[in-house]
């Protein structure tokens, strides 16, 4: 037994059930603001895309087209095999099945290891197991919680779908794939929780494996030989299921087994290790390394290379794919004419000509990057509740100057983002011979950073003056104002509200001239923001 686990003398005994309720409480206190914000998101969604194939698609698509874009290689590895697209719930699964499960997957792999190993690695789970409780206890307790924030978000998509008035067994089929994907990548969150040291490498861990399930499903769908792949995937299951379709059951159940392994494996391994370890133990002695350590500024930019690295070769891999992939839907629009059609009419037009699908694609690229810049500043104010930013605030340097140090090193690396993906569509573009311009190609890319500079405005807000939710507000203006363009195309919404959205003011580049005005006025507001932000800062007493 461990020094963690024994009672205090004196202490007052708390029965094991009361502990046990108290504890599922607080974890599900932790988690259900962002899970009724997940599900919120991703049922709005869902729903949104339905009733927009209602009054815009409906009736619309031959079977000859349907079957062209069925055995279209590029379209299959983007969107997966289309099936059901006569129908709103099989349109609805194809076009925003795939961005709402790596939605919910990646927030809810976020939640379980925050609730897990950032808690043990805070100190806050070395009071609770000086009671009754032990590990295993607390890690129980996360995968309840956990299944419900899973259960509540595919609810949420299922019954949006149903009241949107699509087919009501189709409507369960594809919210049980969602239960059981979230499901998935949830548990291997507290798995990964349990093996890995620390909460930074758990999520490194879970995240790659759903890259790599993501890359399975790509090459189970591009290459029939492969097909078989999707069984070892929980997105390729998830499509075997044929939502509105055949609606399986059998891939389902081979779903289920995933956050099944996962979870007793994730109980196990909790009752084999120590608190404040992992499974897998690194060297606590090493020969210093002192690079980039002579200064604040070299401070900074050596904090944010290792992940600015990962996130740049996550968004280089998916940008060459698609650069690759631009000479086949050249060739598929324009043989089939009538899709270029309604995708103009969906809000995504051009994408006949190269710098048109081009333009497409980069419009989405704030996204990624924007939400890259709100987990930076989110990681500062990490750093500085858990007084890690301590020895730098007794220094000479005003707490200032480190703030605007950090917020400009993230600009640069989102701006390096934002040219690491226009060189890996102009990449891919060149293996295939598509013609796509590297000026092009840069300059298409570099469009949509003003958006992503909303972000970097809105979480340095966040930092002075809500610092408990800098994630969530520096993710606004790029996932709220995607959500809210998609829900505002699909209604008949007014258009003031629309115009909130900073995408609806995004220039088609390099397929069309950029919008400078738009484009100052983002710049404009991105620094307002981050002038009150650091105002706010200046005024705060530190986080403790």
């Amino acid at each position: 037994m461990t020094a963690a686990t024994l009672p205090l003398p004196g202490a007052p005994t708390v029965p094991h059930a009361v502990a046990s309720r108290a504890l599922r409480r607080l974890t599900v206190r932790q988690i259900r603001r962002g899970a009724l914000i997940a599900a919120g998101i991703c049922a709005v969604m869902s729903a949104g895309v339905a009733a927009q194939y209602q009054t815009m698609f409906q009736g619309s698509m031959a079977e000859s087209g349907l079957q062209a874009l069925a055995e279209n290689p590029a379209i299959r590895i983007l969107f997966g095999a289309p099936v059901a697209l006569d129908d709103a719930g099989g349109f609805t699964v194809w076009r925003t099945g795939l961005p709402v499960l790596v939605l919910a997957s990646v927030w809810i792999l976020l939640a379980a290891t925050r609730i897990t190993r950032g808690e043990e690695d805070a100190g806050r789970w070395d009071l609770l197991l000086a009671g009754r409780l032990r590990t295993v206890d607390l890690v129980l307790r996360s995968l309840t919680v956990i299944a419900g924030s899973a259960a509540l978000i595919s609810m949420a998509v299922g019954t949006g779908l149903i009241a949107a008035g699509t087919n009501t067994t189709g409507a369960i089929v594809y919210a049980a794939g969602i239960l059981g994907v979230t499901l998935t990548f949830g548990t291997a969150g507290v798995l990964a929780a349990q093996i890995m040291p620390t909460r930074s490498s758990a999520v490194g861990v879970v995240v790659g494996l759903l890259g790599a399930g993501l890359l399975v499903r790509m090459l189970a769908d591009g290459a029939p030989r492969l097909a078989w792949a999707a069984w070892t995937t929980p997105f390729g299951l998830t499509a075997r299921a044929a939502p509105y379709a055949d609606n399986r059951v059998a891939p389902l159940l081979v779903l289920a087994g995933f956050p099944l392994v996962f979870a007793v494996a994730g109980l196990v391994v909790a009752r084999r290790r120590d608190i404040g370890s992992g499974l897998i133990a690194v060297a606590t002695r090493r020969t210093p390394r002192t690079t980039l350590l002579g200064s604040i500024g070299g401070f900074a930019a050596r904090r944010t290379i290792r992940p600015t690295i990962g996130w740049a070769a996550g968004i280089a891999v998916y940008f060459v794919l698609i650069g690759a992939l631009i000479a086949s839907i050249l060739e598929f629009f324009d043989k089939n004419p009538r899709f270029a059609e309604l995708a103009g009419a969906a809000g995504f037009g051009g994408l006949d000509s190269a710098t048109g699908f081009a333009a497409a694609l980069f419009s989405l690229l704030s996204v990624p990057t924007g939400l890259y810049a709100a987990t930076r500043l989110a990681g500062m104010v990490a750093d500085e509740r858990a007084r890690r930013w301590t020895p730098l605030f007794a220094t000479p340097v005003s707490r200032i100057r480190l703030v605007c140090t950090e917020i400009a090193v993230t600009t640069v690396c989102v701006l390096v983002l934002h040219a690491a993906a226009g060189l890996a569509m102009w990449t891919g573009s060149r293996v295939t011979g598509a013609p796509l311009g590297i000026g092009a190609a840069l300059t298409g890319a570099l469009n949509s950073a003003p958006i992503a500079w909303l972000s970097v405005g809105a979480a340095s807000l966040a930092v002075g003056w809500l610092p408990s939710a800098v994630g969530v507000i520096g993710a606004v203006p790029v996932a709220g104002g995607f959500l809210l363009n998609v829900i505002t195309q699909g209604t008949n919404a007014p258009t003031w509200l629309a115009n909130l959205s900073p995408f609806v003011h995004l220039a088609a580049v390099p397929n069309a001239e950029p919008d400078w005005v738009a484009t100052a006025v983002f710049t404009a507001i991105g620094a307002g923001l981050t002038a009150l932000g650091l105002l706010g800062y200046h005024r705060r007493d530190l986080i403790t």
